[in-house]
């Protein structure tokens, strides 16, 4: 087999920072990857929610194609179209002010926890340093970002970590009532938290989070780099209750594969953002903003986003239905397209089964089987899916 040959070679020259599955991948159109077996494999991981149009979108590959031949680089000292035409987007589909583009969801994490000490330090007192994140939380793997994670395994070796990041558990305000003081300059959390289980969070507790902030001066900053891009069925997680936060954080999805990301600010925020106080040499580049152009067209046209929410609940029910048939799942959780399925068992068995019978799934926390497939996704696939893990549960 093709593969065993180029995972042996792979193994000699790549760092081991992943436990890889023994696939790899050729090629892949709409929901369906291929590998250079030959082997076709429905995909429910969809790059772990980046591949939001799926694999050989047509216009997507005509946006890149079509920049590629412009340019694909220039520094950030300069404008170009595709930037600007991109964050009216962004602040359009958000209803935040002002955008800040970088690569990565850690990236966005750490310009916005840099963005809240400047504005602390500036609008509130010299000692407003102090970050409040949850328990339970991921929000990627830089100093700052790993510090913010609310999970030790992602920890481990690598203290002294970051000064001045506390946390609390999620869903309880009374307890982060309680850790507030007037050093908090920031409250970090995820609407949805992605690798700690597929958990949303609660309507009332987000609007309690929202009044506490706005009471004591405190940077609101919502981390929807995995539950953001219309993967809840809205644009963003935080429109389905009713609320904005001061500063959200997005990648992911938002280049429909190209390493993009960024935040975007209400502008009382944003202003903290001076001329050499943040950069990004790849950020905000031609190719990545033209891509997300794109994407955001795409997920902005009528109907898109109801489709989203559509398919997500016919996921869900058929997800449900197994429920009632398997005493070994315990809960199904999320939003949209962002579904996960608690269980006794070992998820990781689960996981080896459906991929051997041709569907990739992947875990989240430490029992749930998480359900991230591309927002193109059809009631077929969803068929097909759920009667593999039905398979699979058996």
């Amino acid at each position: 087999m093709k593969s065993e040959e180029y995972i042996k070679r792979g193994d000699a020259v790549i760092m081991p920072t992943y436990a890889r599955f023994p696939l790899v991948f050729d090629h892949g159109d709409g929901c369906v990857l291929t590998d250079v077996d030959g082997k076709d494999y429905l995909d429910f991981v969809g790059g772990i929610a980046v591949n939001c149009l799926g694999y050989n979108d047509p216009g997507l590959n005509a946006a890149i194609a079509e920049q590629c031949g412009k340019m694909m680089h220039i520094s950030n000292l300069y404008w170009h179209v595709p930037m600007i035409e991109t964050a009216e987007l962004l602040t359009k589909l958000s209803g935040l002010d002002q955008a800040f583009f970088c690569n990565s969801g850690a990236e966005a994490n750490e310009a916005a926890m840099k963005l809240a000490r400047i504005y602390a330090k500036l609008n509130k007192a010299p000692e407003a340093f102090e970050i409040i994140a949850m328990d339970h939380s991921f929000h990627g793997r830089t100093y700052a970002a790993i510090t913010a994670t609310g999970q030790p395994k992602y920890q481990k070796n690598l203290d002294p970590l970051l000064p001045g990041i506390k946390h609390v558990a999620f869903n309880d305000f009374s307890a982060l009532k309680k850790m507030v003081t007037p050093r908090t300059c920031a409250i970090l959390l995820e609407p949805i938290q992605g690798e700690g289980g597929i958990y949303p969070a609660d309507e009332d507790y987000l609007k309690k989070v929202r009044a506490l902030c706005d009471e004591e001066n405190i940077v609101l900053i919502f981390d929807e780099v995995q539950c953001g891009i219309g993967r809840s069925g809205r644009f963003f997680a935080y429109q389905n209750y009713g609320l904005k936060p001061d500063v959200v954080c997005f990648a992911k999805g938002v280049a429909g594969g190209v390493p993009m990301g960024g935040i975007l600010a209400n502008k009382k925020v944003a202003t903290a953002f001076t001329p050499g106080t943040h950069a990004s040499t790849f950020g905000a580049n031609p190719l990545a903003t033209a891509a997300s152009k794109y994407v955001l067209t795409r997920i902005g046209e009528p109907g898109f986003l109801d489709k989203v929410t559509e398919n997500g609940a016919y996921l869900k029910e058929k997800l449900e239905g197994l429920k009632a048939k398997h005493d070994g799942i315990v809960e199904i959780r999320g939003m949209g397209l962002m579904l996960g399925m608690e269980i006794t068992g070992s998820v990781g068995e689960v996981v080896a089964k459906a991929m051997d019978q041709g569907l990739l799934i992947l875990g989240a926390g430490a029992s749930t089987i998480r359900f991230v497939p591309p927002l193109v996704v059809e009631k077929a696939d969803i068929d097909k899916a759920v009667a593999i893990l039905d398979n699979c549960l058996s």
